[in-house]
This record gives C-alpha cells, sequence and structure tokens, in this order.
C-alpha cells in the first residue's frame, strides 16, 4: 500500500508510544525536555456536505442555534486529522508532538479540506 507519511524512518522503540497526553498546542511539553526535532506532520482530509446533511443543516438553521449535523461533521474531520497526524510521527519515531494546530480551507462549494498539524520531536523526563 502506498503511504504517503512512510518515508522510510525509523520506528519508534516498543513501549515508546506516542499517546494524547504528549501531544499539545504549546511549544514545548511541561516536565519533558526535547532531545531532538523530527520534523513537521500532518493529517489531512478533504471532506463534503451530502444532500441529505445540506437539507438538514438547513432545517436546523431555521430553528438557530448550534447545526449539530454540521458540527458533528467538523468534529469527526478534526478528529481523523489528528489521528492521522499522530500515526504520522509515530511512524518517524517521535514520543512528542508540540505546536500542534488545525486549519480548514474551502476548496470549493461544499468540499473543505482540514488539516492538522505539529511539530514531531523526541523527549525525555526532566
Amino acid at each position: 500500500m502506498n503511504d504517503p507519511y512512510n518515508s522510510g524512518s525509523i520506528q519508534p522503540p516498543a513501549g515508546d508510544m506516542l499517546g494524547d497526553a504528549m501531544v499539545t498546542t504549546a511549544l514545548e511539553l511541561p516536565g519533558y525536555r526535547i532531545v531532538r526535532n523530527i520534523g513537521l506532520v500532518r493529517g489531512i482530509i478533504v471532506r463534503s456536505r451530502s444532500v441529505v446533511g445540506n437539507f438538514l443543516g438547513g432545517l436546523q438553521s431555521l430553528f438557530g442555534g448550534n447545526i449539530t449535523i454540521y458540527t458533528d461533521l467538523c468534529e469527526q474531520a478534526r478528529e481523523e486529522t489528528y489521528r492521522d497526524m499522530v500515526k504520522h510521527a509515530r511512524r518517524m519515531g517521535a514520543n512528542a508532538i508540540v505546536a500542534v494546530r488545525y486549519d480548514a480551507t474551502d476548496i470549493m462549494t461544499g468540499l473543505t479540506e482540514v488539516l492538522c498539524y505539529g511539530t514531531a520531536v523526541r523527549v525525555e523526563p526532566l
């Protein structure tokens, strides 16, 4: 299978898995020091809204408030891109990710690119 994120880089040692607690939007991880900067990691997805989703979202918008069908769609896209970014970092041998950000861009009407990215690093406890 063609893996766009695997460039033949090292695998993390067994038992040294990157978990959610090791991912942060901050530039450093409290209690740890960065010993190696591995590089940019990302997850990307392009989402479309279905005709049914647009119809139901339109109905919900008549009543105001949270448009749950779109909220759920956005949350699913963010979750998928986050998980892809973490997988990318693991394949590169990282045990943490710092400076995590999200970005979204409309490609065309009804199509949105969602990107989650950060810097993969190796850290060790202080």
